[in-house]
This record gives C-alpha cells, sequence and structure tokens, in this order.
C-alpha cells in the first residue's frame, strides 16, 4: 500500500531518512510566541523519516535526539551528515522501532544547526540571528514539534521516545500535549533539572563566552569561530557523560602515544578529550550549544503546573522509564522519582552499562529490548 499524501509542504519521497523541510508559521501574524515572551514570525524544521504512514495516520513515532544529536537518528555518512546516525540499530525494518510496522519521524529541534531555525538561520532580513536569537525552553520546541505534527496531520503519536535532552521533550510531550501520546519512553533524565546540572551546564557555556572569537555571538562574518571554548564546553561534558571506571580502564595515567607528560606532553586521556571536542567543532555551532545547554538549564515539566507531582499526575500515556545504573549525569534517583509520580505502578528499566549517561547511546542492545517491550505493551 502506497503512504497516504499528508498535507502541508512536504511528502514522503523513495528515499528513507532523506532530510526533509517545512516552514511553519505560528499563529498567524504572531508567529511562534515563546515561554520568556520573545516570539519568532516562523520556524523552519530540519526532519527524516523512516517507515510509511498508514491510512489512519496512528502509526508515527516521534523520536526525539539529545543536545548535539540532530535528525539523522540512523544511516549512513553522506551529503548532509558527516556523521552516521546517532541511534543506528534501534530503527529499521524488524529493529526494535519496526519501520514495517511505524512511521518514524526526527526532528532536528528548535535552537538547532542542523537544518531547524536556530541562532546561525537568517533572520527575516537575511542575516544570521546571532546574539539576537532569543532564549527557548524545552517546552518551546516541544510547541514547534507539535505544529510539525499539525502539519504533517498527526493528531497523536503512537509513541514518543528520547535519552537525555529528547527524554525531556518526550517527558514534555506527555505533559504539555497528554491527549496526543499513546505510549513513550523516557531514557536517562529529570523532572526538572537539579542544581548540579545546571552548575555543569553552565560551566560549559562560560567556555564557550570566554572564547574571544566569541564575539558575544555574532562572529559568522568575523571570519573567526569559537572553536576553542566550544571543544572545551564539549571536554568538559565529557568527562558527566562517561565514568571514572571506564576512563581508569581505557586510558588511566597512559601518556598519549611517545609524548611525555613531564616535558609538555599529554595524558592519553587530555588526548582523548581534545578529540571529543575536535570532532564537536567540524559539526556543530557554538551559539547552538549555548542554546540548547540553556534550554536544558531551564527543564522542568512541573514550572506553572503546581510542581513536577503534580505535573506528572496528569500523564495519560503508557509510559517506560530507564536509566542507566553508571549514570552520574542523571542518577538513577531521578527515573525512580519520575516513575513514583507517574499514574500507576511503574518501575524503572535499568540498563547496565560501563559507558554512564553515553550508554542511551551505546547500549544498542540493551536500550532496544527496553523500547521493542514499551512499543509492544
Amino acid at each position: 500500500m502506497s503512504p497516504t499524501p499528508i498535507p502541508g509542504t512536504w511528502q514522503v519521497g523513495d528515499d528513507p531518512g532523506r532530510r526533509r523541510f517545512v516552514e511553519l508559521k505560528g499563529n498567524g501574524n504572531l508567529g511562534f510566541a515563546l515561554e520568556n515572551g520573545a516570539s519568532l514570525s516562523s520556524v523552519t524544521v530540519a526532519f527524516e523519516t523512516w517507515g510509511q504512514l498508514n491510512q489512519s495516520r496512528s502509526n508515527a513515532v516521534l523520536v526525539l535526539h539529545a543536545l548535539s544529536g540532530d535528525s539523522h537518528a540512523v544511516g549512513p555518512t553522506g551529503p548532509g551528515h558527516v556523521s552516521p546516525g546517532w541511534w543506528d540499530g534501534l530503527i529499521g525494518p524488524g529493529s526494535p522501532i519496526d519501520t514495517d510496522e511505524y512511521f518514524v519521524i526526527c526532528p532536528n529541534v528548535l535552537g538547532g544547526c542542523q537544518g531547524t531555525t536556530g541562532p546561525s538561520s537568517p533572520d527575516v532580513e537575511d542575516v544570521p540571528y546571532g546574539s539576537r536569537f532569543p532564549v527557548v525552553t524545552i517546552r518551546d520546541q516541544v510547541a514547534v514539534e507539535a505544529a510539525l505534527a499539525d502539519e504533517m496531520g498527526i493528531d497523536s503519536w503512537a509513541a514518543v521516545i528520547g535519552g537525555s535532552m529528547g527524554a525531556m521533550r518526550a517527558l514534555e510531550w506527555c505533559v504539555g500535549y497528554a491527549d496526543r501520546v499513546d505510549r513513550a519512553v523516557i531514557l536517562a533524565v529529570s523532572a526538572a533539572a537539579s542544581a548540579e546540572q545546571i552548575a555543569l551546564c553552565s560551566l560549559q557555556i562560560r567556555a564557550i563566552k570566554s572564547d574571544p572569537a566569541f564575539a558575544g555571538g555574532d562572529y559568522y562574518f568575523s571570519g573567526r569561530h569559537p572553536w576553542v571554548g566550544l571543544s572545551l564546553a564539549r571536554g568538559l561534558g565529557q568527562l558527566s557523560y562517561r565514568t571514572e571506571h571506564e576512563f581508569d580502564v581505557r586510558f588511566a595515567r597512559e601518556a598519549q602515544g611517545d609524548e611525555e607528560p613531564l616535558r609538555g606532553g599529554r595524558y592519553a586521556i587530555e588526548s582523548y578529550l581534545e578529540y571529543q571536542g575536535q570532532k564537536l567543532v567540524r559539526r556543530f555551532d557554538a551559539n547552538t550549544y549555548v542554546v540548547l545547554s540553556e534550554a536544558m538549564n531551564h527543564h522542568d515539566v512541573g514550572r506553572a503546573r503546581g510542581g513536577v507531582a503534580e505535573a506528572l499526575n496528569t500523564v495519560r500515556a503508557r509510559v517506560t522509564v530507564a536509566g542507566i545504573a553508571s549514570d552520574r549525569l542523571y542518577p538513577l534517583e531521578q527515573q525512580l522519582e519520575i516513575a513514583r509520580l507517574l499514574p500507576g505502578d511503574n518501575e524503572v528499566h535499568v540498563i547496565q552499562s560501563e559507558f554512564g549517561h553515553d550508554g542511551f547511546l551505546l547500549e544498542t542492545d540493551a536500550v532496544g529490548d527496553v523500547v521493542r517491550t514499551a512499543l509492544q505493551r
């Protein structure tokens, strides 16, 4: 059966995973009103799809990426993609998110730098927003995703799935759009950013803004980019994404190659953190890192809803909560709190991993088992 035509400015093509774009106008002349009172006249959203939407439009699954991810959840490198899919093995025919059964959509987030409107995007005068890009929240990002669903004629999701920042948005979907989510998988996240999580993000933001090349966020035509600050921010983040045990096993106190630390050379762990920073610099915008890190700091499903407990009690979806046993950024007690405050009797699926927070990306088999079971509930 051929896919049902979808209203709007895009159509399902014959190239699964090909990045597509749609321009959303928001609420008439008001555009997109943001939570802090600012607005955007329109928002372009980049997204990729896999599978086919059924006649009743009831088989759509929304997959949401984390801080440095994008719409390319699965697939190889190629035009427009310098990295392979960040969740390869989870989506496809016969995979945990089975595209023989489900129509899967992964959008790039509001504030991003991979096709969706963000600080590097041109404004109405065709000049990059830079420092003028407004503060956005997780709630604002989900509002844009809801507008995308409207444009695609999808009234409700068979499932919304995400880890880390993607799980913040999945949780916000469950609370803010309770009647539009049937099932959800929430991986490695809290219901509201903790003081320590805010501190870690804030240090990364300061590292970027302290780079002289940042120029207050208006560096796009300067010929210089704050790559040093962005690389340092990524290194700081990487420390919280992994575990002390993994670093000790992989690197210990070894020197990098034939370098001599006592003579100015590097330790292997230093080289690793520099490498992680250099990888990100090649594909990511520093302003976007700042905007999304601030959005994560603002994460609180209970804001203006009577608090976290009251907000989570309104959830109607069948929610599967999972965490990584070794996660020191979003420790298990935070997933236990989410499960405890959701309606009904909910368990937390604990994924064993030496990789800490990054386990939600790297433990494909274990995460796949959780997702497959959730979709079969």
